[in-house]
């Protein structure tokens, strides 16, 4: 059997130390990070059954790290922070955490539920998609939070980006006009359909090689920028 691939995403050396001997001695395969961009990439590149996280990383908080992996993988995550406060706690859980121990910790429980959460990893993983899909005119990197044509970055708005990455995160699958429009613009704007025809219509002129002729869909897997909203 394979052994667990752990990520441990602390700044504290110590710390670090500490989780990889004890992490290794009991047979997982651990992996580290010292910040949130560098945790953003190797989950992508290394894909973790598991990650262990601290909230307070130098370059972004824990927050934004769990956020931005929850754009695209469903990694169970445990939060290991000496925030102990009933909001922090709140924050991480809404954010997308599935756990959460507070500093100091005991060894024993923390195990516990790292195993816990190993069982979760081995039967959540329909929902993963690559953290970075390519199509025959554009790039979009889920983890980079960014799409390129032809080799050169695209700029996109925090809305765009949004239509984007819902519809990169389901590709394959049909994603209904109200879904997407209830989880970009909000649970109020769920038959402003006018809405979405300019914003794909900005994402075809930014994206597509020929906006007036989007790439057909030719497999399951394609993303396609179309006012029906399929992908």
């Amino acid at each position: 059997m394979t052994a667990a691939k752990v990520l441990v995403v602390d700044d504290e050396p110590q710390i670090v130390r500490a989780l990889r001997i004890n992490l290794a001695a009991r047979g997982y395969q651990v992996i580290t990070a010292h910040d949130g961009a560098a945790a953003l990439r190797a989950v992508a590149d290394t894909k973790p059954d598991v990650v262990i996280l601290d909230l307070g990383l130098p370059d972004m908080d824990g927050n934004e790290v769990i956020a931005g992996l929850r754009g695209w993988t469903t990694v169970p995550i445990i939060v290991l922070s000496a925030r102990s406060d009933s909001p922090d706690k709140v924050q991480a859980l809404d954010a997308g955490a599935d756990d959460y121990v507070t500093k100091p910790f005991g060894m024993d429980e923390l195990l516990a539920r790292l195993r816990a959460a190993v069982r979760r990893s081995a039967v959540s993983t329909s929902d993963e998609v690559e953290a970075v899909v390519k199509t025959e005119a554009f790039t979009v990197d889920l983890v980079a939070k960014k799409a390129e044509r032809d080799g050169q970055e695209v700029h996109l708005t925090k809305t765009e980006w949004g239509v984007l990455e819902l519809l990169v995160r389901n590709r394959g699958r049909l994603v209904s006009q109200k879904q997407l429009l209830r989880e970009v613009w909000g649970p109020t704007y769920e038959n402003e359909t006018h809405y979405l025809r300019v914003y794909l219509a900005q994402l075809r002129r930014k994206l597509e090689r020929e906006p007036s002729r989007p790439v057909p869909r030719q497999e399951s897997g394609s993303v396609f920028l179309d006012e029906s909203c399929a992908c």
